[in-house]
């Protein structure tokens, strides 16, 4: 299994990225995904999660409507739209895969996802 993340980069607080997240060696519609990051000195945290399908999508509360997590199974990819950026936004992100229901993604109490990808740089500046 697979999974590259990519899109990072540097943008200003109130700008826009978008992170791709490409699957390989995996059928990628049998697996929930997720985005998580760790900022410098802080410990990861989850971001978002999507269900298998896509019709269901799971926020942290501090990018809820500023950030959208969607997937094409088509493309074996996830993507991550993130507006209005704030420096506190700046870490490096990582998309997981996991067989578990994506609501389970951003809960500690569960195992953390299974497969993880090598992470994209965010760097939000003010």
């Amino acid at each position: 299994v697979q999974l590259q993340a990519s899109g990072g980069g540097l943008v200003q607080a109130g700008g826009s990225l978008r992170l791709s997240c490409a699957a390989s060696r995996i059928t990628f519609s049998a697996y929930a995904m997720g985005w998580f990051r760790q900022a410098p000195g802080k410990e990861r945290e989850f971001v978002t999660a999507i269900s298998r399908s896509g019709s269901s999508t799971y926020y942290t509360d501090s990018v809820k409507d500023r950030f959208t997590v969607s997937r094409d199974n088509a493309k074996n990819t996830m993507y991550l739209q993130m507006n209005s950026l704030k420096p506190e936004d700046t870490a490096v992100y990582y998309c997981a895969a996991d067989p578990k229901p994506a609501q389970a993604m951003g809960v500690k109490a569960f195992p953390i996802p299974k497969y993880w990808g090598q992470g994209t740089l965010v760097t939000v500046s003010s």
